[in-house]
């Protein structure tokens, strides 16, 4: 996966044990120089609308670049909005009347702000005791760096030890790890399942099994949410949804006991235009109870 990638002596020692451990995993782009050229050599492969693949064996490896038009599309944005910010602070620093030490400061913090576009711009900053003006403190942009950068936006090379010659069957292996990547993230962020330590097997295996079916409810309201509401994820839907309650409203009667109704809260505007666009109906309102000797009475 992309985050944690294994050092080259950790999957050196995965391919060479016994048995066999195999890996999937993200590379740094800074390979793709090392090995560039010869993928170009190499013939592009369609896995899906949008989305081709080529692979290259290398030394007991296979290295596969994928590119995904919407994923060029998206950081060609992303490149595009930091460079003008970037641009646009830089003018206005150059505009203004700094110290050096200033100046430092307020360029450390733009670099901090739009990384992505700092790489793409040579900036020249007052050398020792030098005043800050148009002749000392200047900028332009590297044409260079921009043009390898486009050349590879929405690239990516992965790289792995497992069998398979087609680089299709392993570009959907890693597609399949991220997805079980985002199942892990929706238990612990949107489902807020914290870890919970037991001792007893079946205690474990209960917690498991509840895990997976909020998951399996989570995926079955993200799959609705496609069709009827697709600017709609399962986390917002979950949070607009909290704001509904249900209560409990007890009345004492002349006798001793309490006649209790249990409601929920009428939905908002918002939250019946949510409920229409999903073709989702509430249950009726339970009817009211009456206690006997200070509990329920079943229904």
């Amino acid at each position: 996966m992309d985050r944690g990638i294994p050092t080259e002596a950790v999957l050196a020692e995965m391919r060479q044990s016994q048995p066999p451990i195999y890996y999937l995993v993200g590379t740094p782009k800074g390979r793709l120089s090392q090995y560039e050229q010869r993928l170009l050599e190499q013939p592009w492969q369609g896995v899906r609308e949008g989305v081709r693949v080529k692979l290259l064996p290398q030394a007991g490896q296979r290295y596969v670049l994928a590119q995904s038009t919407d994923r060029v599309n998206k950081e060609r944005a992303i490149h595009r909005r930091q460079l003008k910010r970037l641009w646009q602070r830089l003018q206005d620093l150059r505009s203004r009347k700094l110290k050096p030490d200033a100046l430092l400061l307020k360029l450390g913090s733009a670099q901090h702000q739009w990384p992505a576009a700092w790489r793409l711009v040579s900036v020249r900053v007052p050398k020792a005791r030098q005043p800050v003006n148009r002749q000392t403190f200047s900028f332009a942009l590297r044409r260079d760096k921009l043009r390898e950068v486009r050349r590879r936006e929405g690239r990516y090379l992965l790289r792995s030890n497992l069998r398979p010659e087609d680089p299709a069957r392993l570009w959907q292996f890693y597609v399949q790890l991220t997805q079980v990547e985002a199942a892990f993230k929706d238990l612990k962020d949107d489902l807020r399942l914290r870890p919970i330590f037991h001792r007893l097997e079946r205690r474990i295996e209960a917690h498991i099994f509840v895990a997976f079916l909020a998951y399996c409810l989570h995926v079955s309201l993200r799959a609705q949410l496609r069709t009827h509401a697709p600017g709609l994820t399962p986390r917002s839907v979950l949070e607009k949804f909290a704001a509904m309650q249900r209560v409990n409203v007890h009345f004492p009667t002349t006798d001793g006991r309490e006649l209790v109704f249990r409601r929920y809260t009428q939905p908002e505007k918002d939250q019946q235009m949510l409920l229409a666009q999903l073709g989702w109906q509430l249950p009726p309102q339970s009817p009211p109870q009456i206690t006997a000797k200070g509990e329920l009475m079943e229904d």
